[in-house]
Parts: structure tokens; C-alpha cells; sequence
């Protein structure tokens, strides 16, 4: 076989699309990395569920029934567990967004104090999910 031949064929077997199982299982993204992605996905969850939490503040503040039965749709597990996840996003995203304003001011840019503020955010931000989804339930 010709060498163009053998590079015409290697070229062939590599995949043309990386598919979500690749980027998620396959290919390595370091912490700070992971930290960069959670910071954008929780802050796009955190403008989206603006409108839900509007809709029941105008209701809890409507009357002293809308305040009654936005009470008790606050107690329903599925909307606690969606207020427990705003929680994270909000604590992660205020994390990060901490650690990005150091990061802007030149301070923890080198590898191994990025990696260990990506681990400070983390735990931080876990904890502060767990002490207020705490005081959620």
C-alpha cells in the first residue's frame, strides 16, 4: 500500500462528530475545567427559573390566600427538590464567581492553585447547598 493510501485510511476510521457519551466518559477535562462548565450551566438554570420564582413571589404577595397555597406548593418534595437544586446553583455560581474574579485579578492563575480553588469552590459550594437545603426541609 501506498503511504497516502495508509493515511487515507487511518483518516477514515477516526470518528467526524464527538458524540455527549465521548465528552462526558472519554475525553479527560480537568477540575478547573468542570468548575467552568458547572459555573455556566448554573448560572443559565439560575436565569430560567427567574421567571418560576417571580410567579411565586407575585403570588405569595397577591393575598394572604395566594401566600396559603404557595405555602403548601413550596412543600410538595418535587418543587423542593427543584428549590434544592436553585440552591446549589446559586451557591455554585456565586463560588465560582468569587473564584473567577481572583483569577481576573491574576491571583491562583498557576496549575496547582487553579486546581486548589476548583476543589475550594466544590466543597464550598456543597456545603453551603447542604446547610441551606437543611434549613430548606
Amino acid at each position: 500500500m501506498s503511504e497516502a493510501a495508509v493515511k487515507t485510511t487511518a483518516r477514515k476510521s477516526r470518528p467526524k462528530y464527538l458524540n455527549l457519551q465521548a465528552l462526558l466518559f472519554e475525553i479527560r477535562l480537568p477540575l478547573p475545567g468542570w468548575v467552568s462548565i458547572l459555573h455556566r450551566i448554573s448560572g443559565a438554570m439560575l436565569f430560567l427559573a427567574l421567571v418560576w420564582l417571580l410567579w411565586m413571589l407575585d403570588r405569595s404577595l397577591a393575598s394572604e390566600a395566594g401566600f396559603g397555597k404557595i405555602k403548601h406548593y413550596a412543600g410538595l418534595w418535587p418543587v423542593k427538590l427543584s428549590l434544592l437544586v436553585l440552591v446549589w446553583a446559586y451557591c455554585h455560581h456565586f463560588c465560582a464567581g468569587i473564584r473567577y474574579l481572583f483569577l481576573d485579578l491574576d491571583k491562583g492563575v498557576d496549575l496547582e492553585n487553579a486546581r486548589l480553588s476548583s476543589w475550594i469552590v466544590l466543597a464550598a459550594s456543597l456545603a453551603l447547598t447542604v446547610f441551606l437545603g437543611w434549613k430548606l426541609w
